[in-house]
């Protein structure tokens, strides 16, 4: 086994020019748009309707992770370079990594061991500078509000206190959470709250990964709620004509990104939001794109499967009109070892008794899956410290269950160590057996469309709405947009609103303390339990431990 760091491993690797790996997807040079050797961008008349629908789209989501994660990145890469490995044509569509957790606790989002995309480094870093433009859009937005605020001959008769925008950048900053602006005298604007949201929460984000082409994402960026008049008339980005204007900061944004697996196998990475307070997947474009150039398409979707996984069937599939034919699962004995009562000091630790404790986690996820109309396919995500014995537990149970369970080694032998995974989700997909269903109607009241995910998919016996959620709730049905799919802003830590009930709780309430509405996006975020928009760093952020010499060269970036 290697010993080498996921950035070792990444720069000893042998770069392929970009126009060659744009050749296995039939991609003319004169189409790529190209950022150096390695990266380009794809045009939007790439995508191809009949194709999209022809093609196989299979999604990867997991168990309810632990803080680092069970690899569904490293997952999706490996299975890619394993789909590769047994002749299909394939291409993974991934979500660009955030500054915020590659300088925080979490790191990057470019796979890992020998299952990554690559440039590593630019991907993980500002790579074609997709989040710098959704952060300009957001704050030229921000700008214009308070530009108005200030004039006289174009006043909206905004009143400050209602707006609910804010701005953003990509950095954990909790300093930035609540903040007054437009101190120091007249000429500096009107003094008011503001606060900072991070690039993946901004509704620009959300905008450009559920917009289908240019037009809709200008459509959608005015359709911006940004607060009310003194009169209580609400005030949208198309009232103050910003959508233009942002939109050709974005004209660059909306084209996916090519880019390549440590084995050369194409990669096309757009958009980012986060899972846990966003829709947590990839662009719709980027999605179709792959869908009209290979004939299996790898995606995946944030956090556990009650967060990516269920945002990205009952809101960017219903929205997108996609039907996935095969779902991946993936399963860390570590992470069923915490579910089943180990604290992080023994994570590695082998335990039977934890393992089949902690695996009423996965039974609930596998549950979930079958809700939908997907009979997952189990990847067992290999670390150093599993045994035989927890391994044939998992394979046991998952079995009892209808459900196949097979060992991902793909971290530590890329593709050779995911075959057995590619040729089990080829067999599912030829089984015909799976047919997509959403789980709500979105034209349901929005309390049942709540309560509809947090007692089928979280397991809660009830939901409670906090007085300022009866209020927004008012707000919602009076600006129409009750018809909308909700998007929940929930812990990743566990299927409740309390990051410390792991495993599959039971008896338990959530509570939905406020909603936000992403208007341009189309859907609803009731906020549930303490989330917050903007993290903090830890106490010894990633980025105390990284280092660039005078070439250029950088270590400690995972």
């Amino acid at each position: 086994m290697s010993h080498l760091t996921d950035i070792e491993i990444a720069q000893a690797s042998a770069l392929i020019h970009i126009k060659e790996i744009a050749q296995k997807l039939n991609i003319e040079e004169d189409d790529l748009e190209m950022f150096g050797k390695y990266k380009a961008k794809l045009p939007l008349d790439l995508i191809d309707p009949s194709k999209v629908d022809a093609s196989n789209l299979i999604l990867v989501t997991a168990m309810t992770p632990t803080p680092a994660g069970e690899g569904k990145t490293t997952t999706s890469i490996g299975l890619t370079e394993g789909m590769s490995k047994i002749g299909k044509k394939v291409c993974v569509v991934l979500r660009e990594p955030s500054l915020g957790p590659v300088f925080g606790i979490k790191g990057g989002a470019a796979g890992g061991g020998y299952s990554q995309v690559i440039p590593m480094e630019d991907i993980n870093l500002h790579f074609t500078g997709d989040f710098s433009a959704i952060e300009k859009a957001n704050n030229l937005l921000s700008a214009l509000i308070d530009n108005n605020i200030q004039g006289k001959s174009t006043n909206l008769g905004i009143d400050p206190r209602t707006i609910v925008w804010k701005r953003v950048m990509d950095c954990n900053d909790r300093a930035l959470r609540d903040i007054v602006i437009g101190l120091g005298g007249t000429g500096n604007g009107i003094p008011r709250q503001e606060g900072f949201n991070i690039t993946p929460a901004s509704e620009v984000m959300a905008i450009l990964c559920m917009s289908e082409n240019f037009s809709d994402l200008k459509r959608r960026l005015g359709n911006i709620f940004v607060g009310y008049t003194f009169d209580k008339k609400p005030i949208y980005a198309r009232d103050l004509n910003a959508e233009n204007a942002m939109a050709i900061l974005l004209k660059d944004a909306i084209k996916p990104n090519l880019v390549q697996t440590l084995e050369g196998n194409p990669a096309i990475i757009h958009g980012g939001p986060f899972a846990n307070i966003a829709q947590g997947t990839n662009t719709i474009i980027a999605t179709k794109m792959g869908l009209s150039l290979a004939d299996y398409v790898i995606t995946e979707a944030g956090f556990g499967a009650d967060l990516g996984a269920e945002k990205f069937l009952n809101i960017k599939c219903v929205s997108a009109g996609l039907k996935p034919k095969a779902l991946v699962l993936v399963a860390t004995i570590r992470a069923l070892r915490h579910h089943g009562g180990a604290t992080k000091e023994e994570y590695n630790t082998p335990s039977i008794e934890r393992v089949g404790n902690g695996f009423s986690n996965l039974e609930k996820h596998i549950e979930n899956c079958k809700l939908f109309g997907l009979n997952p396919v189990v990847a067992i995500n290999a670390f150093p410290s599993d045994t035989a014995e927890e391994v044939q537990l998992i394979q046991e149970r998952c079995a009892a269950m209808g459900v196949q369970a097979v060992v991902a080694d793909g971290w530590a032998k890329g593709g050779d160590g995911m075959t057995d995974l590619a040729k089990a989700v080829v067999s599912e997909i030829d089984a015909g057996t799976n047919d997509f269903k959403q789980l709500y109607d979105w034209k349901m009241p929005v309390k049942e469309k709540i309560r509809t995910i947090a007692q089928k998919i979280y397991g809660a016996t009830d939901v409670n709405f906090s007085k300022k959620a009866l209020i927004d709730l008012r707000k919602i049905e009076a600006l129409g947009l009750q018809e909308l799919p909700v998007c929940m802003a929930k812990t990743q830590k566990s299927f409740s609103d309390n990051a410390k009930l792991i495993g599959r709780p039971t008896d338990f309430e959530v509570e939905v303390r406020e909603f936000e509405y992403a208007v341009g996006a189309g859907f609803i975020i009731p906020i549930l339990g303490k989330m917050m928009r903007m993290p903090g760093l830890p106490a010894r952020p990633a980025s105390e431990n990284m280092f660039i010499d005078d070439n250029g060269k950088i270590s400690g970036l995972s």
